[in-house]
């Protein structure tokens, strides 16, 4: 029972924000309905339906929204509905006659999320993207990286999901609650560059308060400052200091026996340089594993960079559950976590049912209405 339990959620499928979206909603707990396209995902994200793991806790099935059985399914359900979330172009859905005026009808009390890159206007809303061309856009992608070189890309972690599909779900929650005191729903407009400038504001603030310099590798949480950065071990692997506040640091020097770097100089930048090249030849002493043994529950704020494969396996993830096995696929748990209305995966990822039915019958559909619908 988790702590959206109860709640009705059509889910117009697509890849990445709006799949994200739709898996941290049902993982709490939300009646999530995902309608797709007919032909199913394509392109080179398309995964096997049981490793699609953000398809997870929700059914799926296949609806022509294009012809009058789909639009009349839609619409009958957006009458129970509490929200409806879509990611197509802006104006996709108005030329279907599901835009928000349409569905919106039909239940005064409808959410209507819409997830695009750049939004419902401005010059680029009607054109396509990607992750890293709204990270770009918003200031984060020019700020990740080294001094030297191109900027990293960080994953799709900035736009897609961080600033994409939570921002999504945070917008459609507080539509939610708002609707619950109103009587009346309304339009959620999530934008990837908005979302991603948002998740920026901090930066923003330092920038303009003239302690962030406006290159990558050069600040104070960007990798330019040695007690905050990654070092390679003797074994090919890192670990990765995070020792911001002097007294973390001098646990740094103490545990690595270094006495060439001075605490008190700790953010003379002048010596930033030689501090890193020296925290660097230390590293290089010993593997990954010996130095955590050695910081092992102290406050160095000293961490393995864990792989994919390896992180599951390390003892404080696998004593908070934070990954989990299904169906034999090792895959991140439900977060955050609730103390009474705790989430949980209901289904396991799949592929799009055959028969709507059953589907159907769970969101309320009688026999009856899904006979006429001409879908059976």
């Amino acid at each position: 029972m988790g702590a959206l339990t109860g709640f009705r959620i059509v889910e117009l499928a697509g890849i990445g924000p709006t799949q994200f979206c739709g898996m941290l909603l049902a993982d709490m707990g939300a009646t999530v309905l995902r309608i797709a396209r007919p032909g199913g995902e394509q392109g080179p994200t398309a995964l096997p339906p049981a490793f699609n793991l953000m398809n997870r806790s929700r059914r799926t099935i296949s609806v022509d929204l294009r012809k009058a059985e789909g639009k009349t399914l839609l619409l009958t359900l957006c009458e129970t509905a509490d929200a409806l979330f879509e990611g197509y172009r802006p104006g996709v859905m108005e030329k279907l006659a599901l835009g928000p005026n349409d569905c919106m009808t039909v239940n005064r009390r409808l959410v209507y999320g819409r997830m695009t890159g750049w939004g419902q206007d401005g010059p680029l809303s009607q054109t396509a993207g990607h992750d890293a061309n709204y990270a770009a856009l918003s200031g984060a992608l020019a700020a990740i990286g080294p001094p030297a070189g191109p900027p990293v890309l960080p994953l799709n972690l900035v736009a897609d999901f961080g600033g994409g599909g939570t921002y999504l779900a945070l917008g459609l929650l507080a539509a939610l609650l708002e609707a619950s005191r109103s009587g009346k729903g309304q339009i959620v407009d999530a934008a990837m560059v908005d979302g991603a400038a948002s998740l920026m504001t901090l930066f923003y603030g330092l920038h303009a308060g003239g302690l962030w310099r406006d290159a990558p590798g050069a600040n104070l949480l960007d990798g330019g400052a040695p007690f905050y950065s990654p070092y390679e071990t003797s074994d090919g692997k890192y670990v990765v200091v995070c020792a911001l506040e002097p007294r973390f640091f001098q646990i740094v020097l103490t545990h690595t026996g270094i006495e060439d770097i001075e605490l008190e100089d700790q953010y003379e930048e002048a010596r930033w340089p030689q501090h890193r090249a020296i925290l660097a030849q230390v590293f290089k002493t010993a593997t990954q594993q010996q130095w955590c043994a050695r910081f092992a529950a102290s406050d160095a704020c000293l961490s393995p960079v864990l792989s994919l494969a390896e992180a599951p396996q390390h003892p404080h993830n696998r004593a908070r559950d934070t990954f989990i096995e299904l169906d034999g696929i090792v895959q991140p748990a439900p977060a955050p976590r609730f103390s009474r209305t705790q989430s949980a995966i209901s289904r396991p990822a799949s592929a799009v049912e055959q028969e709507p039915d059953a589907a159907l019958r769970e969101w309320g559909l009688s026999d009856t209405q899904i006979e006429a619908l001409g879908l059976a």
